[in-house]
């Protein structure tokens, strides 16, 4: 078996991973993501104890204790990239050997539980409105350098898609599931839908402040997709990237969103903080 090289994979002199700043016995095989530094914190106060802070950038992890369930909860930033970071260094930690840089003959299975904040691209999901992400698009380029392969109802639903979108130039798409035991335990009784990963906060979710967009009235066109059962539901920046690599790397994933806007009704949520953390509440709880 070949070793991964010292730039394929690079190890700080204190035998971390190179960006998370983490040793392999610092995570725990509950992993919670969150796009905000501040909102580890909201998270970790629940556990009932803290055995670990550590921070690089905007990468904050803290591991502790709810019980006896081991919990990690880290931020990631905002975005795919960051993800493509967090994801294969988190799965680093786990299945690689440090020591002599060789893939774990036993790999394990990581479960990552997104906890982010999203908008609504359909008028009857209120503000305020905990959604799990059945599926996650991704309008971004970070599967193009992975393969990545896809189940026959994600290819169909894929397909659907493609020709829904085949007008807007220079996106190539791409879906994957949510894990269905997660789906079970942690989103079992939440609205579902399909959830839309943009690569950027601004045209390409829709908006225009001073830069004019090349594709008019995108909200709309999001919003007029169905396929069967299917619609798109609302807007973020993580989760299809999260899904997509999860999958490729053997861990199981789960996006809950906090729905904070209604992009349609053009109307923003007066409590946010309460919203994210009835989404925290409801996640620990079920873990």
């Amino acid at each position: 078996m070949k070793s991964i090289s010292e730039t394929d994979l690079i190890i700080n002199e204190d035998g971390s991973v190179y960006h998370l700043n983490l040793l392999p016995e610092d995570i725990a095989d509950t992993i919670i993501t969150v796009g905000d530094q501040d909102r580890v914190r909201d998270v970790s106060k629940y556990f009932d104890r803290i055995e670990l802070r550590k921070g690089k950038r905007e990468f904050i992890t803290h591991t502790g204790y709810i019980g006896i369930k081991r919990i990690t909860v880290l931020s990631t930033g905002i975005g795919t990239d960051n993800i493509d970071i967090v994801l294969n260094e988190l799965d680093a930690l786990v299945n690689i050997d440090f020591n002599t840089r060789l893939v774990n003959s036993t790999l394990k299975s990581l479960n990552i539980i997104r906890i982010g904040t999203s908008g609504s691209i359909q008028n009857d999901i209120p503000m305020d409105t905990l959604l799990v992400s059945e599926y996650a698009l991704g309008m971004d380029a970070l599967m193009s350098y992975y393969v990545h392969a896809i189940s026959g109802d994600e290819h169909e639903l894929l397909d659907a898609l493609k020709s829904h979108f085949e007008h807007v130039k220079g996106i190539s798409p791409y879906l994957t599931a949510a894990d269905k035991t997660l789906m079970d335990v942690v989103g079992k009784d939440l609205q579902r839908g399909i959830t839309v990963t943009a690569p950027g906060f601004y045209a390409p979710q829709g908006r225009e402040v001073r830069a004019k967009t090349t594709v008019p009235h995108l909200i709309d066109h999001f919003a007029a997709f169905s396929s069967g059962n299917f619609r798109l539901t609302n807007l973020e920046m993580e989760t299809a990237g999260i899904y997509a690599l999860a999958r490729v790397l053997g861990h199981k994933a789960l996006s809950v969103n906090a729905i904070l806007a209604s992009r349609t009704k053009l109307e923003f949520s007066s409590n946010p903080a309460a919203v994210v953390d009835k989404a925290i509440r409801l996640v620990l709880s079920r873990l």
